[in-house]
């Protein structure tokens, strides 16, 4: 299991992302993603369409992962992410178990770039995502 950032900028995440590679070094794993990039798989308004879906700053002490989201605030800007290497099992019961008496935002199910994929905010107002590949 690996734990890692996640932020959520409101519409300037490619900016930003920029920014924190040139100060913190690492390189983009995967480029910049956009909602257009989903298309087919989810749904996006068409205003958003260059948007960042998601972004990984990768260097061998830290992985910084993005998005943009134009709903966020600051304080709920930020979610924990577990990553779990092949193992849905694992990952599926530390979902199930982080989202007793919270919301779950996305079932953890299928998801077309690969894998499993959920979103939940804990009891205590954390929100998680969770990830098996």
């Amino acid at each position: 299991m690996k734990l890692n950032s996640y932020l959520a900028f409101k519409g300037n995440c490619r900016e930003a992302m920029n920014f924190y590679k040139e100060i913190l070094g690492g390189d983009f794993q995967g480029g910049f993603r956009t909602f257009a990039d989903s298309e087919g798989h989810m749904p996006y308004k068409p205003e958003h369409a260059d948007k960042i879906m998601h972004v990984s700053l990768v260097n061998k002490d830290f992985v910084i992962m993005a998005s943009d989201n134009m709903g966020v605030k600051q304080g709920n800007n930020f979610s924990l992410s577990l990553d779990f290497a092949e193992d849905d099992k694992t990952a599926n019961s530390i979902f199930s178990g982080l989202s007793e008496n919270g919301f779950v935002i996305m079932p953890f199910e299928d998801v077309f770039w690969g894998g499993k994929f959920g979103m939940l905010t804990d009891q205590y107002g954390i929100q998680w995502m969770v990830s098996s590949l």
